[in-house]
Order: structure tokens, then C-alpha cells, then sequence
């Protein structure tokens, strides 16, 4: 199992459509506070109503919480900009792999603190944007499944 967790999320489309990829790879979403959105949001119902109910969610109140919740625990940070590709390390069961906001990405403070954990998808900078969030999380997620031979 391994688990997915993202910062202060911003549109509820993205987080159900990561809670759908969620329960297929019976990965855990791991969501810190705060959002900008109410977990009851229609766009968040419209993208998961068949399956919210099966997802393995975990609700962390604030970045603090959620740093004393992670610190003995193997976690990278999914960010654009580090030399290290998603694909140069090895995935264990019980992974986390964390993802920032969607318009600001993970807190500089956080990088800094950890940046040997960071971990970039390679991309071309034709345009001053990067993927969308459930994509990024997708092409993480099955690669850290891959490595671990679809262990569901």
C-alpha cells in the first residue's frame, strides 16, 4: 500500500479524481488542511460519488500535525525543478509521496528542510505551467506500483 498525500488541495476535481486512482491501487489520500473547499463540494461529489465511500481518506488539521505524523515514516516531495526524477528511486510499500498546491506547489520552507526527498517528473519548459495534479499523482503513483509488481 502506499500513500498519497496532498497539501492544502485547491479544487475538488483534482482530489476526486486522486481519490478514484486512490481506491483502484488501494493507495491511502492523505489530505492536510487547510483547503479551499468543504469535502461536501459538489465538484468533489460529481468526481468520486460512486466510490468516496470506499476510499481509505485520512484527514491531517494542519501542516504541523501532519509534519509530527510523517517524521519517522519514508516520504518524498513531489515538486518541479529537482534533478532527481520520480523514476531514480526505489518505491517501498508505505511510501508517501507528497504533492503541493495546485498554483504554488510544497512550501519553500518545506523544501529546504528536505532536499534530498524531493523528487521531479522531467518535462520541457515550453510553457511556464507543469502537469495537473491528478496526472502528476497518477504518473508517480503506478510507477512506485510498478516497482513494487502491482502489489495491491
Amino acid at each position: 500500500m502506499l500513500n498519497i498525500v496532498l497539501l492544502s488541495p485547491e479544487y475538488p476535481g483534482n482530489v476526486g479524481n486522486i481519490g478514484r486512482t486512490c481506491v483502484l491501487t488501494k493507495s491511502t489520500l492523505h489530505l492536510v488542511r487547510p483547503f479551499k473547499f468543504d469535502l461536501s463540494d459538489k465538484s468533489l461529489k460529481k468526481a468520486g460519488i460512486d466510490y468516496w465511500d470506499k476510499l481509505d481518506l485520512k484527514i491531517h488539521d494542519s501542516l504541523e500535525e501532519f509534519e509530527e505524523f510523517i517524521k519517522d515514516k519514508n516520504f518524498y516531495l513531489i515538486e518541479t525543478g529537482s534533478d532527481k526524477a520520480y523514476a531514480d528511486v526505489r518505491f517501498k510499500d508505505n511510501d508517501y509521496l507528497i504533492f503541493g498546491r495546485e498554483k504554488e506547489g510544497i512550501d519553500k520552507e518545506i523544501l529546504k528542510k528536505n532536499k534530498e526527498k524531493i523528487l521531479t517528473i522531467p518535462m520541457t519548459k515550453e510553457i511556464d505551467r507543469s502537469l495537473n495534479l491528478a496526472n502528476s499523482v497518477s504518473i508517480v503513483l503506478y510507477e512506485a506500483l510498478r516497482q513494487n509488481n502491482f502489489n495491491f
